[in-house]
């Protein structure tokens, strides 16, 4: 039961796709003209089939979706994202191919149900595949036994992560090193580095091998490499950056060069850039015309009535690339000469009473949705500081200028994580600056809905740094 069926798992999710993908197509026929019976299906419908499939099927393999799926150490958000980037390119063609042809003879109310059908349908059908499939592989089945060269601390890691992800189907056969005096678990130790051609040709069929050597063994490295390749055996080479580098990091190639980049940023992806920029745009103008414009009139007038002065607050802020903008709220507090210099605390003085209902709910950060449309902030990202806590900040904690990577939000995870207003001592502004780096080296489309629906909850809920 070893690898035996691994070859059929993407021809398993390739057939269920193509099923579902013509399933979609005629009930969306069906749906938008329930007078025709099959049988009288109009040939430019049958054309449209014929594309609908092949242009799925070219998009699939280019994009290695179904190699991908079936990784054992794929995850699921990229495995959703990489869907939806399919669907996305899917729809844009088939539009562009409408739209070349002169006559509007293909129903658009047809095209848009097959691609809600499709779209949910093919998602349900992915996360039900790696449900199974890590089931199946939890059982003991589907798996490929690993051997790790090198049982020092960074061979440990791999073995723990090895026996951990017992979903990914890695079976641990055990280590190889030749300064077993210096290993912490020799009971794990089948032999030294030349016993590996032994151990592979034994009674251990070996599938994989991690190689945690030093680089400057590269002699030995190279011969390891040399026999996986001659034994169809996988090698994967684990470099120790434990001394200056404690997270994750991105390997690019400038033709055969091998560049490491220190910090993963998914934003600088054009197409996950696009998708942002789409998302602030479409979530904004809801915001402001289904909410803002009956809630703006109410509050205006609220904030009049509670103290003279303006209503809205507009005060310059650090964005992205550390570039100055207009950052606008609904004035919260009486006029005051310090509010571009000190933060709002706990019972300050200078909050009016409407202010401290806006605060306490966040209204008054709903003017930012106007900043959101315009370009210069993002309905999620790290908060934008006034620029003299961003010189204050900058100074004293270290990477604080990379939250200024991506656009500022109008909430971010360093927010839901309660790490939101006033920072009342550095240690906490350290603590947003960790939470706003992890997201920007983790963004992914579906953590920034997450963050939004953890923000209207602590809305609702309250949040007791909010003041």
């Amino acid at each position: 039961m070893n690898s035996r069926y691994s070859k059929f798992l993407w021809l398993i999710q390739f057939l269920g796709d193509l099923t579902l993908l013509n399933a979609a197509f005629f009930m969306g026929y069906l749906a938008s003209d329930q007078t025709l019976p099959f049988n009288q299906i109009k040939d430019h419908y049958i054309t449209l089939h014929i594309i609908f499939n092949m242009t799925w099927i070219i998009l699939a393999f280019t994009f290695n979706i179904y190699v991908f799926s079936t990784v054992r150490r794929r995850k699921l958000e990229l495995v959703v994202w990489n869907l939806i980037k399919i669907i996305s390119l899917h729809l844009l063609i088939i539009f562009t191919f409408m739209g070349a042809l002169k006559e509007a003879i293909y129903s658009r109310e047809m095209l848009l149900i097959t691609y809600f059908i499709l779209g949910i349908s093919v998602l349900i059908w992915r996360l039900a595949f790696i449900y199974l499939l890590n089931w199946y592989r939890k059982k003991g089945s589907n798996f490929r036994n690993v051997l790790i060269i090198g049982a020092g601390p960074v061979g440990l890691q791999v073995m723990r992560y090895v026996i951990s992800k017992d979903n990914s189907g890695y079976r641990f056969i055990g280590f190889l090193d030749d300064a077993i005096n210096h290993v912490k678990h020799k009971e794990l130790v089948l032999g030294g580095v030349d016993a590996l051609r032994n151990i592979c040709e034994g009674k251990y069929k070996i599938d994989e091998i991690f190689c945690t050597l030093p680089f400057t063994s590269s002699k030995k490295i190279r011969s390891i490499i040399e026999y996986g390749d001659n034994n169809l055996i996988r090698i994967h080479l684990v470099p120790d950056f434990r001394g200056f580098l404690n997270k994750k990091v991105d390997l690019e190639f400038y033709d055969n060069v091998p560049v490491l980049n220190i910090r993963k940023e998914p934003l600088e992806n054009i197409f996950s850039r696009m998708l942002k920029r789409l998302f602030d745009i479409s979530f904004s103008l809801f915001v402001l015309i289904f909410i803002c414009s009956w809630l703006f009139p109410l509050l205006a007038i609220a904030i009049k009535l509670s103290s003279p002065g303006p209503i809205f607050f507009i005060q310059k802020r650090s964005g992205r690339n550390n570039a100055e903008f207009d950052c606008y709220k609904f004035r919260s507090m009486s006029v005051n000469k310090d509010s571009d210099k000190v933060q709002a605390i706990k019972n300050d003085t200078r909050i009016t009473l409407i202010g401290k209902f806006l605060r306490k709910s966040n209204l008054d950060e709903l003017p930012q949705f106007f900043n959101v449309l315009i370009g210069n902030m993002s309905v999620v990202g790290p908060r934008p500081h006034m620029l003299q806590h961003t010189a204050d900040y900058s100074a004293i904690i270290d990477k604080f200028m990379v939250r200024h990577l991506i656009k500022p939000g109008i909430t971010g995870w360093a927010q839901v994580n309660g790490f939101r207003g006033a920072t009342s001592h550095p240690r906490y502004m350290m603590k947003r600056v960790r939470y706003d780096l992890w997201y920007i080296e983790n963004w992914t489309f579906l953590l920034d809905i997450q963050i939004i629906f953890m923000t209207v909850y602590s809305m609702i809920k309250g949040d007791k740094n909010a003041f």
